[in-house]
């Protein structure tokens, strides 16, 4: 072994090997944007057991949001969605993903801006990839004359956001107006700091 292989591994882009809480569930982790609005809309998903935002798919291990919002580290806000698959389907958190965001627009949503808020799809196992690549071909059909800007790339090790992120609009938010995480509910989202 060279003298130098052990330094040149990067943790941050390991695969996310984290397992499940319950046996028989699955993660899925999705970018669709600023990670507030995307994780509630997961959270009101039946069959869905558990949301968590943080930071995928970057090069710097152990990322906090000021380092990622400083635009130096290729991390995404990510929810990483914990689903029993006997009650939601993949294809309906794929269908929650697409319907949430404009997968059109390259490293932003709204008037975020940057490469955290990139569309894309982390799978964690093959079967995910096939239907995440199916769900792209099928929506792609709906756009016409835009391109779908999404990637779709095996998980990468995941780290939680900090605790004031997690599940930040049914706490409150900056403003302390609680929404409702209950599943089934079609409340807006509204996003604020």
């Amino acid at each position: 072994m060279a003298e130098n292989d052990g330094a040149a591994h990067n943790p941050a882009l390991d695969p996310d090997l984290d397992a499940p809480d319950e046996p028989g569930h699955e993660f899925a982790q999705f970018g669709a944007g600023c990670f507030w609005g995307v994780e509630l809309t997961f959270q009101r998903v039946v069959g869905v057991v558990k949301t968590e935002a943080g930071y995928s798919q970057g090069h710097v291990p152990d990322p906090n949001y000021k380092l990622v919002c400083s635009g130096t580290t290729n991390h995404v806000e990510v929810v990483r969605v914990q689903f029993d698959p006997n009650v939601c389907r993949y294809t309906d958190l794929l269908a929650v993903f697409w319907a949430r965001h404009d997968p059109t627009t390259l490293n932003r949503q709204g008037g975020d801006v940057g490469a955290q808020y990139r569309s894309g799809i982390y799978y964690y196992n093959e079967n995910q990839a096939r239907l995440a690549r199916e769900s792209m071909e099928a929506k792609q059909l709906e756009y016409k004359d835009k391109k779908i800007a999404t990637e779709i790339l095996p998980a990468k090790r995941f780290y939680g956001a900090e605790e004031y992120h997690q599940q930040y609009l049914e706490k409150g938010g900056g403003r302390g107006l609680k929404q409702s995480a209950a599943k089934g509910c079609n409340d807006p989202i509204r996003c604020y700091g």
